[in-house]
């Protein structure tokens, strides 16, 4: 069950770093890794991308950028309304587990 999850947030995740600027495969791991403390393999992100664009969420041009369709974008929209609903209160959730001292960890 972690998995799937896990895959979910990285689809999220994708979503939403392409819905800010157009990038190819390698910068969308780049920026993953500053995300998550490592840098996904490429037998774990590719598939994922082209799943995404077969399922019409994301296209891609003559230089392997990726970019969001409307339909993606109307993806976007719902994950992003389910994530809020869900960590409505983030906030809370840092205060109780992260001090000013280690804030790196939050």
């Amino acid at each position: 069950m972690a998995h799937c999850r896990s895959k979910g947030f990285l689809f999220f995740l994708i979503l939403w770093l392409v819905s800010r600027k157009s990038m190819t495969g390698a910068e969308i791991a780049l920026e993953l890794e500053k995300r998550k403390g490592r840098k996904p393999s490429p037998g774990t992100i590719y598939p994922v991308l082209k799943n995404m664009k077969e399922s019409k969420l994301l296209s891609i041009d003559e230089n392997k950028r990726y970019t969001l369709t409307e339909k993606g974008q109307k993806s976007l929209e719902a994950h992003l309304d389910a994530f809020i609903r869900t960590f409505y209160d983030i906030d809370e959730m840092k205060s109780c587990c992260c001090d000013e001292k280690s804030s790196k960890n939050c």
